[in-house]
């Protein structure tokens, strides 16, 4: 499966709990490390709680976009790795505005 920074994959993500839950997520690492040999891939979830886009660094998704069934958020707090084989079926590409605006969330959350 090729995986693209800037589109939105259904991934088995591990909760708090220790449970596994189908969630989408942004995918956020640079193609190049993308069509390497590198086992891990750097996501963002999404969650349809759209209050959380008034948290600062996230960012609103309206489902049009997302290939969701609802508006979403991206929870740039939340970035972090998983390997291939968690990341499952790509369902769209944000369009380049959202994924800049996700680049500005992350750049505040990481202090970058």
């Amino acid at each position: 499966m090729v995986i693209r920074r800037g589109d939105v994959h259904w991934a088995r993500l591990t909760q708090t709990d220790g449970l596994v839950k189908r969630r989408p997520v942004l995918v956020v690492q640079a193609d190049r490390f993308n069509r390497s040999r590198i086992g891990s891939v750097l996501v963002v979830p999404l969650t349809s709680n759209t209050a959380a886009g008034e948290y600062p660094g996230n960012v609103f998704v309206p489902s049009s976009v997302s290939g969701l069934a609802r508006d979403s958020v991206v929870t740039t707090p939340e970035v972090r790795s998983l390997q291939r084989h968690e990341v499952d079926e790509r369902i769209a590409e944000l369009p380049l505005s959202l994924v800049r605006d996700v680049d500005r969330g992350l750049r505040l959350v990481l202090g970058l």
